[in-house]
């Protein structure tokens, strides 16, 4: 499936626009600045620096006619990332500490907690995306800031910001 977002340079999807469908690392070459937005199909994790970095904020079809606010942010979208559909069995490893240390447990679901379901008062602190897409975030309950992770090694937390992660959740196919 195809993604299709539209970017706008105003609020209330005014001003000039540009239309995207897939991954961009710096949007400052077709549209100056960005502050509403309108997602149009598939799901996408939108940046507020280039090269996908800095704050990211997780959005699926729906008009965002004024994100900054919504999200407190005080800087506009500057690079986008398409999340790829994905149907299949959901499995990651997470460790309570950096370098796959520490505790591990292996996830298929949801975790609204770290603390709560596992006693670990400082979070995971590495992990290993075996299948599927995933976000996490810096408070349990799916609150504060999150992070986007697709299948891959994540040794260590420390380029974000030395993050510790409480809660987590699958990107499930019917998002999108």
């Amino acid at each position: 499936m195809m993604g299709k977002i539209i970017f706008y340079e105003d609020k209330n999807f005014m001003g000039r626009s540009w239309e995207c469908s897939s991954d961009c690392s710096d949007m400052s070459s077709y549209i100056s600045r960005c502050h509403s937005c309108r997602v149009e199909s598939g799901c996408w994790m939108v940046y507020d620096r280039p090269n996908y970095m800095g704050n990211q904020y997780f959005i699926r079809r729906g008009d965002y006619a004024d994100y900054m606010s919504m999200w407190g942010m005080n800087s506009w979208i500057k690079s986008c990332r398409m999340i790829p559909m994905y149907s299949g069995p959901y499995r990651m490893r997470v460790y309570e500490r950096e370098n796959y240390m520490g505790q591990m447990m292996e996830m298929t679901d949801d975790c609204e907690s770290f603390m709560d379901r596992y006693h670990w008062s400082h979070g995971c602190m590495s992990c290993h995306v075996m299948d599927g897409h995933w976000l996490m975030y810096d408070q349990p309950n799916y609150r504060g800031k999150m992070w986007y992770f697709g299948p891959g090694h994540y040794r260590s937390f420390r380029d974000w910001g030395n993050m510790r992660f409480m809660s987590m959740r699958r990107i499930m196919d019917s998002w999108y």
